[in-house]
């Protein structure tokens, strides 16, 4: 959530990748998704925004039975373990997009409010 004191004009919206990368696997029913932060400055931005609640409205479409968070801020990352999310697991699913790769792209558009300042210091890369 935003600082209440900051006003609107000091905050702009970016998407997720420009402050982090991330990390995928599955096992079953379950995606596990790691997210780490570009730098040290960036993983508490992150880590008040990306909650279990909003991952779970993220992925909503998708279901999502269980959203846990693992917080590993002296690494400045976090594992997001989704269970139910893909469509009875590998073997049991027709759309193998919702898997693996696929959820960590998906994550990494979630957008992220930031400081103009921070905003000006991120790395720009293009969207994928």
């Amino acid at each position: 959530m935003t600082n209440p004191e900051k006003t609107s004009n000091t905050l702009v919206e970016v998407p997720l990748y420009r402050l982090a990368h991330g990390r995928t696997g599955d096992k079953g029913n379950i995606s596990n998704i790691s997210i780490i932060a570009w730098s040290d400055q960036l993983f508490p931005i992150i880590e008040r925004q990306l909650t279990e609640e909003a991952v779970a409205r993220w992925f909503a479409d998708r279901r999502p039975q269980r959203v846990t968070r693992y917080a590993l801020p002296s690494i400045g990352a976090m594992n997001f373990v989704i269970e139910g999310i893909l469509d009875g697991g590998v073997n049991d699913a027709l759309n193998l997009d919702s898997h693996g790769k696929a959820l960590s792209f998906f994550l990494l558009d979630f957008p992220v409010q930031v400081e103009k300042e921070i905003e000006a210091t991120l790395p720009d890369i293009p969207h994928f």
